[in-house]
């Protein structure tokens, strides 16, 4: 049987220094090079063009420096007995929806529920929507796991489709103001610890949502997939950490997210009826749970609680989730400077957020667009210089990836891992800067995009399955 690897959260000091050093080597490299920029003028017959961006820069840096420090003082919530003890009479429900998932990862999914050190108290399976997938095996299987395990296992199945609907059918037949909802998608599985860490975060009563990490279980399938869990993994450790300080997470992630029964109870209606421009919207369904526990409370993120999921494994599936969840995140963009408020770091984070895309657009515009069409080709070299600096950020930020360790791969597979930053930083920098650009013009597309075939599996496990 296929079992889930181990992970934990590691706050190292070393790494911490090394961000550091990293970010001021880079601040210094673009003091350097600007100032020979700027001598440069007068010499190839420009105009300035190092000087003009100096101001851009230092503003980025700055918010830079404000997320670094933020995201290196993270470390897990933790309980006193007695709040341990109250958490433990807590009744969680968990909501698993199925639509055309791979069998093997649906099975692996159920599984990592039932043998959690913290079982839930029951899980509900909701296969939703057209399915071209007979679960009859594994349904039989799993719920004689479920009952050797002493977890209730129910399955449903509706005609209507849309992970929300599946979720509005756990809410409405189980779920109680004072339970905890868990929403896990059906091709991810928790490491043993999973509930038990995501729940402490609640022992604060205006805790409202709280996110776990999502790592990669196919990292080793493709170099697609183990660069996809760089880049993930990097990203929740550092935007999702540096908002987590001020109780202000923005978005949660699908493949394990935490809430209070009252705020799915309070907010269905408007959950499974979302629309932008008259169009129902079926994805960025987390993004938008996460508003309603801002608006109520506070969302944070819990670093010691992990869930493991599959990865796109072919750049047309990686692009079309791309686009899924860009096109969500502008459209959520939209209800975030509506509905919450100035008060909030959440208006001000996500703000900041909008002006370095902004910002970093120019600068990539200007340089690798406007000066090779309108100066000489010695500027080339400065080009080259210049974007070693967005890749030395990269790597500083990237070492938050190490402070992840899993039982399934080596210190140096992950160092290895590490090393390779360049790559996902270039693909940010010059293609998903453009599937964004792409995202927005093509917003009103509110469709989910996949899930129409079993587009990635367990075919090919990882080493620690057997």
């Amino acid at each position: 049987m296929n079992t889930v690897p181990d992970a934990k959260y590691k706050r190292g000091r070393s790494l911490i220094m090394a961000n550091v050093l990293l970010m001021l080597i880079a601040m210094w490299g673009v003091r350097h090079i600007y100032s020979i920029l700027f001598l440069a003028q007068g010499n190839n017959g420009t105009s300035g063009y190092g000087a003009q961006f100096g101001v851009i820069y230092a503003f980025a840096f700055g918010i830079l420096a404000w997320q670094t420090l933020l995201y290196c003082l993270e470390k897990p919530y933790t309980v006193t007995p007695r709040q341990q003890n109250e958490l433990n009479k807590v009744r969680v429900i968990v909501n698993v929806p199925v639509c055309n998932e791979d069998v093997s990862a649906l099975k692996l999914c159920l599984v990592s529920l039932v043998r959690q050190s913290r079982r839930p108290d029951l899980i509900h399976v909701v296969v939703n929507g057209p399915n071209r997938i007979d679960y009859a095996a594994v349904r039989e299987e799993t719920q004689n796991i479920a009952k050797n395990g002493n977890v209730d296992l129910i399955w449903s199945e509706q005609t209507i489709a849309g992970k929300r609907q599946a979720q509005a059918a756990t809410v409405r037949r189980f779920l109680k103001a004072s339970d905890i909802f868990l929403s896990i998608d059906s091709d991810s599985c928790l490491d043993q610890e999973a509930i038990v860490e995501g729940l402490k975060p609640f022992a604060k009563p205006r805790i409202m949502s709280v996110a776990g990490v999502v790592l990669t279980i196919n990292n080793r399938a493709k170099l697609l997939t183990r660069l996809s869990g760089l880049w993930f993994t990097t990203g929740q450790l550092v935007d999702r950490s540096s908002f987590s300080a001020f109780g202000a997470v923005l978005v949660n992630s699908g493949a394990i997210a935490f809430y209070r029964g009252s705020l799915m109870i309070d907010n269905l209606d408007g959950y499974v009826n979302e629309t932008f421009f008259g169009r129902p919207v079926e994805f960025s369904d987390d993004s938008l749970l996460t508003i309603y526990a801002l608006r109520a409370g506070r969302a944070v993120q819990q670093p010691s609680s992990f869930a493991f999921t599959l990865m796109p494994e072919t750049m047309s599936h990686h692009l079309r989730q791309q686009v899924r969840w860009m096109r969500g995140a502008f459209i959520r963009s939209w209800w975030r400077f509506r509905y919450l408020s100035l008060r909030d770091y959440a208006f001000w984070g996500h703000l900041m957020g909008w002006w370095q895309l902004f910002l970093s657009s120019v600068v990539c515009t200007y340089l690798f667009v406007v000066l090779p069409i309108t100066q000489h080709i010695s500027l080339f070299p400065y080009m080259l210089y210049l974007i070693m600096i967005p890749i030395l950020v990269a790597y500083g930020q990237a070492l938050r990836f190490l402070a992840v360790t899993r039982s399934d791969e080596s210190w140096g597979y992950r160092l290895c891992t590490f090393s390779m930053e360049i790559i996902p930083a270039l693909w940010a920098y010059f293609v998903l800067r453009f599937v964004r650009y792409y995202s927005i013009v093509t917003c009103l597309k509110t469709g989910w995009g996949t899930r129409q075939n079993v587009e990635v599996g367990m075919a090919k496990a990882p080493t620690w399955a057997s």
